[in-house]
Formats: C-alpha cells, structure tokens, sequence
C-alpha cells in the first residue's frame, strides 16, 4: 500500500513538472517566489542548506525545521520598491512523536492605488494585498537524512478581484555533522489556483532548486552555492541587443556571441552563489552574488552593482537581529530587517 501511494505521488509530481514551462511573470502568488528572510537575502539566495536552529529558514526550506527550534518566533519586514512591503510572522514547536513544525503567516502589501478613467479623471483609491498562512513540517530520518514539506494556504486580493490557492512545498537535506556540510533540493509551489481572478485559471511560480554549502573547519566562514529554477534550462530572453557583446574593431560589423558563450551564460544564470562570516560568534557578515539578476538589470551604458546583496547579523542578549541591503536598480534597493528570539528564554 505504501509504495503505491509513493508512486502515485511520483506520478503526479512528475506531472506537474512537465506542464511547467515559465519562470516569472506568467503566473500568480509570486510573492512566494521572493526572498523573505534577511540572512538568506543577504547571500542572494532564497534557498538554503544550512542545518542550524534559524526558524527564518524554515519557509524557505521545511527539511531544516528541527528540535532546536522548539519554542522559537521570529517576525521580518521588507521594506521593498515604492510602498510595497512584506513581511512574515513564524513559531515553532516540536512534538516527540509527530516531529517538529512552523507555522508562519506570510503578506505582501502593494500598497493603494488610484483609480482613473481613459481620460485620466480619478475617483478614490483601492488596495491589493496577498497572504499565505504556511505550516511546515520538518524530521530527522537519520544523523545525516531529514525530509520537510510546507502546506500553503493562498490568498489574493487586487482590488474587487480574489483569488485562493493551495500549495507543497517538499523538501530533503543530507548533512554531514563532522564536517559541517549540507545540501538539500526542493520542489517549491506544486498546487493550483482553486478561485480565480476570472474564468480562467493561472499557474503558481512552481521551481525546482539545489544548494549546498560548507562551514570551514579553520575559518569561520560558510559558502553556499544555489542552482535555481532547475525545471526550466534556457534563463535567457530575447533581447537583440544581448546577441551583441562588441563591435568589431576592423569591420565596424557586431560580433554575435559564440555558442559557448550562449551556453556559459545560460548556466551563471541557474546559479547564486554567497558567504558568512561570523566574528566572535555574535557578529555575522553576509555577502552574494546573483549572475541573472545582474544580467536582467543592468545598465548598458554605465556600471551598477545590480545582483550584489549584503547583510548583517547580531546576536544580542536573548535576540537574534538580521539586516540585509539587495541592489536591483539604481531607482531603489529592498531592506530586509528580522528579529528572533527562543520563547522558552523569557519564561522561568
């Protein structure tokens, strides 16, 4: 009976990820594509393989939820573009025989909007606001195996128009204790639309990724290193001038880019790749790198720092304090600040 559940799950996986064909901008409930926690932020990933007791970490990935995070809450605020903010709200605790769980309440605010008729006349104002309440399920198979998965309940609303989806996220990692290295895969946003905006259904922002990462044994420093969107291989758009990279010195003609560097790029474009830095064991300085996003945002005709994200972490008292800074553009940059602390600490 159990395998034939285990293969019918398969089967409707494998189903699932063939009907996939887009990355962004096609489907809804993006916001749950977007980075929330300000440590994974700060290493331009929102994906990771760290094995520790950071409930941040718990959305992203359900396979890190642990016993070690029992009684933890944690909130986070994101100041984004223009007047858009998200945030989250989340709590774990841990149960002797089910395993352990976070629930979090997740939002993006984009603020109000004007309403405005062909000739430009306005008439009052209308909001857009998008939630999900997750519980995340996390368990220790072995020393090295644990598996997760998160339950999402959706909800959209843009002015007059709703929307309500469901949604999995399932997830494992294999961590080597003795060597402080983790890596972990996930299938994230495998669910559907239940009530659309209008007659017809949209996609959810569905995406395979894989990171591993490493604390070194003589340094205080971890890596990680993410592969994203691992279901769909060409990241690149159709842009002209991307088929362009310089102009030939002694025909004035463009030179297109070789097959090879077609290829490279394509590749950087799957991968994000960050650091931490951690100084007396309450100082953490936190840095990445992501290849697409500066590709996709930078200027042709002067030089930005789109794709670079920095960060830092204090531990202080009984709180954890996380900020981080990621460059998009140069009209403005996302702020992520949380605050964690254990609730079991205040209560003697």
């Amino acid at each position: 009976m159990a395998n034939k559940i285990l293969n019918i799950l398969i089967i409707n996986f494998l189903a699932v990820v063939s009907c996939i064909a887009q990355t962004g901008g096609t489907g809804t409930y993006t916001f749950m594509s977007s980075t929330t926690s300000p440590r994974l932020a700060a290493m331009g990933v929102d994906f990771a393989s760290f094995y520790d007791d950071d409930i941040n970490l718990a959305c992203a990935n359900p396979s890190l939820i642990n016993k070690n995070m029992h009684n933890d809450a944690a909130l986070s605020f994101i100041d984004y573009f223009s007047d858009i903010t998200m945030g989250y709200a989340s709590y774990s605790r841990t149960f002797e025989k089910a395993g352990s769980f976070a629930a979090t309440m997740q939002y993006a605010n984009y603020g109000s909007f004007q309403y405005a008729d062909a000739t430009g006349e306005t008439s009052g104002t209308f909001t857009a606001n998008e939630l999900a309440a997750v519980i995340g399920w996390g368990r220790t198979l072995t020393d090295r195996w644990s598996i997760g998965a998160n339950f999402k309940m959706i909800y959209s609303g843009l002015e007059t128009y709703n929307s309500f989806g469901l949604a999995v996220d399932v997830a494992g990692t294999y961590h080597i204790a003795e060597k402080n290295f983790d890596m972990s895969l996930i299938a994230k946003n495998i669910g559907a639309e239940l009530i659309s905006y209008s007659s017809e259904r949209s996609s959810l922002p569905f995406e395979i990724q894989f990171a591993i990462s490493q604390k070194l044994e003589h340094l205080p420093f971890r890596w990680i290193i993410l592969l994203h969107d691992m279901q769909k291989w060409n990241l690149r758009y159709d842009d002209p001038t991307d088929e362009v990279t310089t102009l030939d010195p002694a025909t004035g003609l463009p030179i297109e880019k070789t097959a090879a560097a077609k290829f490279g790029d394509n590749l950087m474009r799957h991968v994000t790749i960050g650091g931490e830095f951690t100084i007396a064991k309450i100082i953490y300085l936190r840095l990445g790198y992501n290849y697409q996003r500066q590709q996709e945002l930078k200027l042709a005709d002067l030089r930005s720092a789109a794709g670079f994200s920095f960060g830092l972490g204090l531990d202080i008292y009984k709180f954890e304090i996380s900020y981080s800074h990621t460059v998009y553009t140069m009209a403005g940059a996302p702020n992520y600040i949380s605050i964690k602390t254990k609730i079991s600490d205040w209560i003697k």
